[in-house]
């Protein structure tokens, strides 16, 4: 009975450590919980407050007066158009380099000027088309001496299609890239498939090679759009504010002399977090759907 009972007793688990590998870690969730968890938190927190730190709803529901509502309007209609012409400019010039057989120096000199591109923006980026595309700018001084004034035709650096132009600069070369490596992940052996069954090269692309990339070009135009749609610093040196954004009149609300309701630019923020919150799980879903392919 002895033996059977001292068989048949568990053997006891051995305690488990902690694993220090998970320290390596420690920093990250730091950074994590200070500058994304804690601001979110004063963000959500803000938006329910009035002027006098009382509970409210009442910022939520100015969100829908018209002035605000215009705002959210016209930054969707910038991002978005930046974000398609940006995305075909760049996935057209993408391919042309890549595919397109030109030399490999071109490809090289592309992707630099790709990685310095995408990310000079704000203030210099609004000098920089204001010196060349202003009123007295380089090129519009240029023009004028063949008779031709931008001017003239109603066209201003100042307006939505001029500050459209700008984040162009900043948007395709960020389309280039992110679409490079999709372009790249085109394996010879599909093509060579598709020409051995008589297909053409337009029948390729539409049916062969565009599906493929589809997830990956319509995730990074949605990713475009969050990137034109939070935009602040380069709409504001550019037109001083005349051109109603979101970025701008969560500015004015925050740390404006006037129009100083700081629960009403939580809001505005929050409407912001809620649209980019949808283009990033939209990305996501995408971008694993396109993860099949490269495998």
């Amino acid at each position: 009975m002895t033996a059977i009972s001292e068989r048949a007793a568990p053997l006891a688990r051995p305690a488990r450590r902690f694993s220090r590998s998970w320290l390596g870690l420690a920093p990250f969730f730091l950074f994590a919980i200070f500058f994304i968890g804690a601001p979110v938190t004063y963000l959500v927190l803000g938006s329910f407050q009035n002027n006098e730190g009382q509970t409210t709803l009442q910022n939520y529901a100015d969100l829908a007066t018209p002035s605000i509502a215009n705002a959210f309007l016209i930054t969707i209609e910038v991002s978005l158009v930046t974000a398609v012409v940006g995305g075909i400019f760049g996935f057209l010039l993408a391919y042309a380099v890549i595919l397109g057989g030109l030399p490999r120096v071109l490809r090289d000199a592309l992707m630099t000027f790709s990685g310095v591109a995408s990310n000079f923006a704000g203030v210099p980026l609004a000098l920089a088309f204001i010196f060349t595309l202003g009123q007295l700018g380089m090129v519009t001084v240029f023009l004028k001496n063949f008779g031709i004034d931008p001017y003239a035709s109603g066209f201003t650096i100042y307006s939505k299609l001029g500050l459209e132009l700008v984040y162009l600069y900043f948007q395709f070369p960020l389309m280039v890239l992110i679409i490079a490596p999709a372009i790249d992940g085109l394996r010879p052996e599909w093509r060579e498939a598709a020409e051995n069954m008589g297909a053409s090269s337009r029948q390729y692309w539409q049916r062969v090679a565009l599906p493929i990339l589809f997830p990956t070009l319509l995730g990074t135009m949605i990713l475009l759009f969050g990137n034109a749609f939070g935009a602040q610093a380069t709409a504001y040196q550019l037109t001083s504010g005349l051109i109603p954004l979101v970025p701008l009149l969560i500015g004015n609300q925050i740390a404006g002399d006037v129009l100083h309701n700081p629960g009403l630019g939580y809001a505005m923020a929050m409407g912001m977090v809620a649209i980019m919150g949808i283009s990033i799980a939209i990305y996501t879903l995408l971008q694993r759907r396109a993860e099949r392919w490269r495998r």
